[in-house]
């Protein structure tokens, strides 16, 4: 059984449907990447998994249950955590302070201030700076770390390197592909909007192309190429069979 299950989602901004009946399965372990231009839906899709955004239609199963109609703290302390798009820090609260919000979830893990010091270690200076003062670079990896202190079973990520240095993307990445355990059925289970197209083909097992709120191919990533995807990125390409079922699993 998938650990995360969407069937026929529709999500609306008020008589636009920016979410249209999307269905996917994603396997515990898996990270999914969703690609597609400004407008495609992936940001609606993952508010809605969270549920920052309302479901219109359809359903969202986590773990067999249907969480569609529950609130996002909810969601959350049932392990959906998101790293929203712009991070939406706490800028007057200090580091420590931004990450021990997270622990009103209270849910138990392996997920703890030291882990996730350990995971990104360029925190440990600033853990008494205000969030609002660190650099971009910086404060991606607060909302990352608050985020894994709630001890999620899904990870659903915003525009990772959105307005951050080469540099400090880099850095992120490198602490994420640590807390994914690539390969493994124990990693945390990550669903991802990146726009930087050679990083997601680094990260993910499985690449969803999105275009009007609409999911128009799936393939994994090994049997996907960039130029498939630009395509499909831009309209120019129609579905094809061979990239649009979904396997049984990430391996």
């Amino acid at each position: 059984m998938s650990l995360l299950k969407i069937e026929g989602l529709v999500a609306r901004h008020g008589l636009l449907t920016a979410v249209q009946g999307i269905s996917l399965d994603i396997e515990q372990g898996e990270t999914l990447a969703l690609v597609g231009a400004n407008g495609a839906g992936k940001t609606t899709l993952l508010r809605t998994l969270a549920g920052v955004h309302p479901v219109t239609g359809g359903r969202i199963v986590f773990d067999g249950v249907d969480v569609s109609a529950l609130p996002a703290h909810h969601r959350v302390m049932a392990g959906l955590a998101l790293v929203p798009e712009g991070r939406k820090l706490f800028p007057a609260m200090t580091v420590q302070e931004n990450l021990l919000v997270a622990l009103s979830a209270k849910r138990e893990g392996n997920w703890n201030l030291g882990t996730v010091l350990e995971a990104f270690p360029q925190l440990k200076p600033k853990l008494k700076a205000a969030a609002g003062t660190l650099s971009g670079g910086q404060q991606q990896a607060v909302a990352i770390g608050r985020a894994l202190m709630t001890n999620p079973r899904v990870l659903l990520l915003d525009e990772v390197s959105l307005g951050l240095s080469p540099l400090a993307v880099q850095g992120v990445y490198d602490s994420l592909n640590t807390l994914m355990g690539k390969g493994t059925a124990h990693g945390t289970t990550v669903v991802l909007v990146e726009q930087d197209l050679q990083r997601t083909f680094q990260v993910a097992d499985r690449i969803v192309c999105m275009l009007e709120g609409k999911v128009v191919a799936i393939g994994r990533s090994d049997e996907m190429t960039r130029e498939q995807v630009m395509a499909y990125y831009f309209g120019h390409r129609t579905p094809t069979s061979s990239l649009t079922s979904q396997p049984t699993g990430t391996t």
